[in-house]
């Protein structure tokens, strides 16, 4: 009970930390977009409280998927390394595929002049995003994982 106990605390500051600063990261990269001056303030909100919704979502499935994927039953005591590892290329590659989408093939949103981006292929995404997405699991995983005990350093098999 302990066990199933300690993985929803590290799963549950997990999301915490992430959905705080996802919403904080979501504020700050508004600029980036066009949507910063060619809508009304509270679509501007809207837009925020909906992309941080989607974050945490996406945050979840990650973090499940590389528990999943990855067969790291005894997380968050054994396996940390390999599961922040899969969190982090799941949500970088589903933030990739939508961006993509999002901007080239629905045009929901589109990015300022201010937004840096990086040639991926024959397609320029946002880095924005994408640093989003390695920054806040690696500061959220390392807060669940300060805060909940775990066992010596991982192993492979851990």
């Amino acid at each position: 009970m302990a066990e199933r106990d300690e993985r929803f605390r590290a799963a549950g500051i997990y999301l915490g930390v992430a959905a705080i600063t996802h919403l904080a990261w979501e504020t700050l990269q508004l600029p980036l977009y066009t949507l910063w001056t060619s809508v009304p303030r509270w679509e501007i909100v809207f837009a925020v409280v909906h992309c941080t919704v989607g974050d945490v979502m996406i945050a979840a499935s990650s973090l499940i998927a590389a528990i999943l994927v990855g067969r790291f039953w005894s997380w968050p005591h054994k396996g940390w390394k390999q599961v922040a590892l899969l969190t982090i290329i799941f949500g970088l590659s589903y933030t990739a595929y939508s961006e993509w989408f999002n901007v080239y093939v629905r045009k929901a949103w589109a990015y300022s002049d201010a937004m840096p981006t990086v040639r991926i292929g024959a397609i320029e995404l946002g880095l924005s995003p994408l640093l989003q997405w390695l920054i806040v699991p690696i500061v959220a995983l390392a807060s669940a994982r300060i805060a909940v005990p775990h066992d010596a350093p991982d192993s492979p098999t851990g």
